[in-house]
């Protein structure tokens, strides 16, 4: 249990020091000033999450950004800590539209801070599927998830995959570091 909560601790120290995987919204509305919230390097404060509200209320908000904003007050939500709260909005972007990639990387996220590895695998999974503008992110996600599980080869290609797509992240790197590779 120790191992498992190092590596959730890594996780979430890693997605909150690279910018998560929010949904680009342009122009000058509510929904942009959300997604710069989200993407920000510093915690989000309530006012970014009051802009994020602001957005979603809006009576004349796109699909798009009307999902964007869902994803993005979640993931403000999720860098202050409300993670039940940040998940609500995931599953709320979900369920507005089923295939948004980095609804699933989120929420796979959080769920990883609350110690749920089985329930995040499969989200970093569909992630990827649904082309994540975070692969990286979401390929170091289920490494994380497939090691506190106890699958070690899994989350050995995993590290691995995302030190690839991603070699200045130091992250990764140190992950594979721990591992020893024994030919059969």
């Amino acid at each position: 249990m120790a191992a498992t909560r190092y590596l959730i601790t890594a996780f979430a120290a890693a997605s909150a020091m690279s910018a998560s995987a929010g949904i680009v919204v342009v122009g000058s509305t509510d929904a942009r000033m959300c997604y710069l919230a989200a993407d920000a390097t510093m915690t989000p404060t309530p006012r970014d999450l009051a802009t994020c509200d602001s957005a979603i209320r809006e009576p004349a908000i796109s699909q798009h950004d009307l999902v964007a904003s869902y994803v993005n007050r979640g993931i403000v939500k999720l860098r202050r800590g409300r993670v039940q709260e940040s998940i609500a909005d995931f599953d709320t972007a979900l369920r507005l539209d089923p295939h948004q990639p980095e609804a699933y990387l989120n929420k796979g996220a959080a769920l990883m801070r609350e110690d749920n590895a089985r329930e995040a695998l499969p989200l970093f999974t569909v992630a990827l599927e649904n082309h994540t503008n975070r692969p990286a992110m979401a390929h170091f996600g289920r490494a994380i998830a497939n090691e506190a599980l106890g699958n070690v080869r899994e989350a050995y290609a995993d590290y691995r995959a995302a030190s690839q797509l991603e070699p200045r992240w130091a992250e990764p790197r140190t992950e594979l570091a721990r591992f020893r590779v024994v030919p059969r």
